[in-house]
């Protein structure tokens, strides 16, 4: 396979490597990682006591403890496990304008760097036309090869169905769960997709990827509208009301759309192209605490 560029600079390369994905979810992985879970382990960080009870390993017994209350007691710690962390992108037609798909893949490949630098694991899926080869792995070695993947990913030019397809490629074990897309799905098929995703992870979040020409389009006169997913051409003749209709549309989707993803407890943010990636990454993720 060709070699494509790589979407991300070494500059932010070296940014994104200083953040990492910030979760409170407690489910995580039977493998060693970086973070704390709420299970008792054999890590440095020390929890509480208990009182020895037969069986447990005497190297844990704590002597000074002994020697003020003549009573014996071990020290337990906190064990440190891998977060488990899964992207699904949109690789639909809708998101193909060239700005919106960089935008979406550089998002991706960002929050898959913060990972495999943490020494977790991260999965990766991708519907659209082109198929990504499968992405499971853990560790800083794999960074650049995840890097490689998304960037190679050049054109948005998948049929069919976003939400019901995103189903099919989901693990069922993740910490966190990222789905990057631009909601253009109809609210049945999204509610469909967003009730059944606690089932495959503690902590879903959304990132919605609009351009500022979808928020507010700057069209006038008699245009030819084609459908991104579709391809059919529509004759329209832009006038004040139609523009006004278009935005209570986009406004009534927008509320039914977050209304949805709250109802099921996934957290969801809007990104908008035009901000910039910086802004994007090192503002607003950080703001609502997505990443730390």
């Amino acid at each position: 396979m060709k070699q494509s560029p790589l979407i991300l600079p070494d500059e932010w390369i070296s940014k994104v490597s200083r953040l990492s994905i910030a979760t409170s979810s407690k489910v995580r992985g039977q493998h060693k990682g970086s973070h704390r879970s709420q299970r008792f382990g054999a890590s440095l960080d020390f929890s509480d006591f208990r009182e020895y009870t037969l069986g447990d390993d005497v190297r844990q017994v704590d002597w000074n403890v002994y020697a003020r209350t003549e009573k014996f007691f071990i020290k337990r710690f906190l064990d440190e496990q891998e977060m488990r962390v899964h992207i699904l992108l949109d690789g639909t037609r809708s998101m193909g304008e060239e700005r919106k798909w960089l935008f979406a893949r550089q998002i991706a490949a960002a929050l898959g760097l913060m990972v495999l630098q943490r020494d977790d694991r991260l999965s990766f899926s991708y519907i659209g036309e082109q198929s990504a080869m499968p992405f499971r792995k853990k560790g800083a070695i794999y960074r650049k090869p995840f890097l490689q993947i998304v960037s190679n990913l050049e054109e948005a030019q998948g049929t069919g169905n976003f939400a019901s397809n995103g189903l099919k490629v989901l693990p069922k074990d993740s910490t966190v769960l990222f789905i990057i897309t631009d909601g253009l799905e109809t609210i049945e098929q999204w509610e469909q997709f967003f009730k059944r995703l606690p089932r495959f992870a503690g902590d879903v979040r959304c990132i919605q990827i609009v351009t500022e020409e979808e928020l507010n389009p700057q069209y006038t006169g008699d245009v030819r509208l084609i459908d991104a997913e579709t391809a059919r051409e529509v004759n329209v003749s832009v006038s004040n009301r139609v523009r006004a209709n278009y935005d209570k549309l986009r406004a009534e989707h927008e509320g039914q759309f977050n209304a949805l993803a709250s109802r099921f407890g996934i957290r969801k943010i809007q990104l908008i192209v035009e901000d910039g990636f910086q802004n994007a990454l090192f503002h607003k993720l950080l703001k609502a605490h997505w990443v730390q």
